[in-house]
């Protein structure tokens, strides 16, 4: 009895191989970027600040947090001059509808500059001024946009730096939410 074989398979399995190769590298140099970017978080209890809020006063994390009691919350770092936090505000809004955000402007201005940016773009965020940025270090973050997911107990959870779509901040807050 003789066997035939499908002269296309083998063809088939080295592109699948390939492919395989390939989206094998590309997964670690993300995962080797997110390293990089994310080396210097401390980890544990995040850490806390005082920071002037662009519409007056002033907010302190450990404050804000605790009226948020129980939920994990996200502290969202961005700049006025960064295009990839422009693209990034579509689902720093969705997050907004349904967890505690609090956004950290870095490098943009004093509370004035910050205050007319939000108002001449429409948004309507409750922001802290990092005009130095040394809020952004206390947290190992040296690029914006940056999300921060903290814990209902304060630990920080997730961080991301770079664009992140919003279904993997909202995975990320679901998973904050499970393990405290």
């Amino acid at each position: 009895m003789t066997q035939t074989t499908d002269p296309t398979s083998a063809p088939v399995r080295r592109r699948r191989r390939i492919w395989l190769r390939d989206l094998a590298f590309l997964l670690a140099i993300l995962a080797g970027m997110h390293w990089v970017q994310t080396r210097h978080v401390p980890s544990g209890e995040a850490p806390s600040f005082v920071a002037p809020l662009a519409d007056g006063g002033e907010v302190a994390l450990s404050s804000w947090r605790a009226q948020h009691a129980g939920k994990p919350v996200v502290i969202y770092f961005w700049a006025e001059w960064c295009a990839v936090c422009r693209a990034q505000r579509g689902a720093v809004e969705a997050i907004m509808a349904d967890w505690p955000v609090l956004t950290v402007a870095m490098s943009s201005g004093d509370a004035a500059e910050v205050r007319r940016y939000l108002r001449n773009t429409g948004l309507d965020w409750q922001t802290a001024i990092d005009s130095d940025g040394a809020v952004a270090a206390r947290f190992g973050l040296r690029g914006v946009p940056a999300l921060v997911v903290v814990g209902p107990a304060g630990g920080i959870r997730a961080v991301s730096v770079g664009y992140t779509p919003s279904w993997s901040l909202r995975a990320r807050l679901w998973w904050a939410a499970l393990v405290g």
